[in-house]
C-alpha cells in the first residue's frame, strides 16, 4: 500500500487536503530551469541529456515540495523518435517535416524508437533515485501526447493555429490519416512501456487540441486511439495508472471518462468542476484546473480562485492542478501563494 497522496488520490481515495502538482512546472519562470536550459544549448539537447533533463525535472520539487514530478520532455519526441524532422525555432516553437502523403508515412520508422528514446528512459530512472532518496512521498509521472494531438503536429509540420492541414486530411483521405494514427499509436505504447519500466509510477496522455474536432470527429480521432492506447498499456502495465486529458472537450469530457480505462482525468480552464464532478464516475479521480493567468495575478483573485476549485471538489478522489501549463511570466512567489492556500485545504 502506497504513502504517496498522489497515487492513492489514483486509487480513488479522497484524499485531503489534495495532491498538487502543475502543467509545466518545470519551465521558464524558474530562473534554475533558466540557467540550466542556456547550459544545454537547445531544447533537443536539453530532452535527451540525462543529467540535464533529470535536474529540470526536480527543481520544483525542491522549490515547493509538488505531491508529483512530471519527466521533462515534450510530446513532440515520439515523432522524433520515429525520425521526423524536429527543431525548435526561438519565437516559432516546433518545426517538423511535415507528413503529407504515404511517403512520408513510410519513412517514419517505429524499430528505432526505443533506441533514440533510450536517453528519456535514462532521465526517468535518474529521477525516480533522486525521488526516492531525498522526497520519498513524491510520485514520478511519466507522459505522451495523444495519437490526435501528435498526428496534428506532424501533418501540419508547426504548432499553433488551428492545425487546417491536419483536419483536411482527417476528411479527404482518412484512410491516410488513421494509417498516420497507428503508427503513431504504436511507436507511444513502446515510448510509455519503457518509461514504467524505467520507473513512472503513472503515465498521462495529452490530448492538447481534442477541442479542434467536431463530436464525430472526437469520438473518431481522440477517443478510439485512446481507448486502444490505454487498453493496450493497462493489459501490459495492469498496476500503473493512467491520467487522460482531452483538453477543451467540454461536455464530450463525460463521454471520454467513461470510454477510458483511465483512474483520473484532468479539466482544462473551461470545464466547470462542479459539472465534471456531477458527470465523471465518483470513483474516477478528476483532475485541475486553475487558470494559469490566476497564478500570474496572484493575490487575493488566486486565493479565491483556488478556494473555490477546492470546494467543489472536497469529498472526491482529486488531483490540484491548472487547467493548462503555468506560463513563463509566472513569479515563483505566486506559486508558493497557492501551495500556502492549498496546504491548508
Amino acid at each position: 500500500m502506497t504513502t504517496k497522496p498522489f497515487l492513492r488520490t489514483l486509487a480513488g481515495e479522497a484524499v485531503w487536503p489534495p495532491p498538487v502538482w502543475l502543467m509545466r512546472q518545470a519551465g521558464r519562470y524558474l530562473p534554475e530551469y533558466r540557467e540550466v536550459r542556456g547550459q544545454a544549448g537547445g531544447f533537443i539537447k536539453l530532452c535527451t541529456t540525462p543529467e540535464l533533463a533529470a535536474e529540470v525535472t526536480l527543481q520544483p520539487i525542491r522549490r515547493y515540495g509538488f505531491d508529483a514530478a512530471i519527466l521533462f520532455s515534450d510530446i513532440l519526441m515520439v515523432p522524433w523518435a520515429m525520425g521526423q524532422g524536429l527543431r525548435f525555432a526561438e519565437g516559432e516553437g516546433p518545426l517538423l517535416d511535415p507528413v503529407r502523403d504515404r511517403a512520408g508515412l513510410d519513412a517514419l520508422d517505429l524499430d528505432g524508437v526505443a533506441e533514440r528514446a533510450a536517453p528519456i528512459m535514462e532521465t526517468v530512472r535518474r529521477v525516480r533515485a533522486g525521488l526516492e532518496a531525498d522526497h520519498p512521498n513524491t510520485a514520478l509521472i511519466g507522459f505522451a501526447g495523444s495519437p490526435w494531438t501528435v498526428a496534428c503536429y506532424m501533418v501540419e509540420g508547426r504548432g499553433g493555429g488551428e492545425f487546417a492541414e491536419a483536419r483536411r486530411m482527417a476528411f479527404r483521405d482518412p484512410e491516410l490519416f488513421a494509417a498516420v494514427m497507428e503508427k503513431l499509436e504504436a511507436a507511444t505504447l513502446t515510448y510509455l512501456l519503457a518509461q514504467a519500466d524505467a520507473g513512472a509510477e503513472a503515465l498521462m496522455l495529452f490530448d492538447s487540441w481534442a477541442g479542434l474536432l467536431s463530436p464525430s470527429g472526437f469520438r473518431r480521432w481522440v477517443i478510439e486511439p485512446s481507448v486502444r492506447l490505454a487498453t493496450a498499456l493497462r493489459a501490459a502495465r495492469p498496476d500503473i495508472p493512467l491520467i487522460g486529458f482531452p483538453r477543451l472537450a467540454g461536455p464530450l469530457l463525460a463521454e471520454y471518462a467513461a470510454a477510458m480505462p483511465i483512474q483520473a482525468v484532468a479539466m482544462d480552464t473551461g470545464m466547470d468542476p462542479k459539472w465534471a464532478a456531477a458527470h465523471v464516475p465518483a470513483q474516477m479521480a478528476l483532475q485541475g484546473n486553475l487558470d494559469p493567468q490566476a497564478v500570474v495575478a496572484g493575490g487575493p483573485a488566486l486565493e479565491e480562485e483556488a478556494r473555490a476549485i477546492l470546494a467543489a471538489m472536497r469529498g472526491r478522489p482529486f488531483i490540484f492542478n491548472l487547467g493548462h501549463g503555468i506560463v513563463p511570466p509566472t513569479p515563483p512567489e505566486h506559486v508558493a501563494q497557492l501551495m500556502d492556500v492549498l496546504r491548508a485545504g
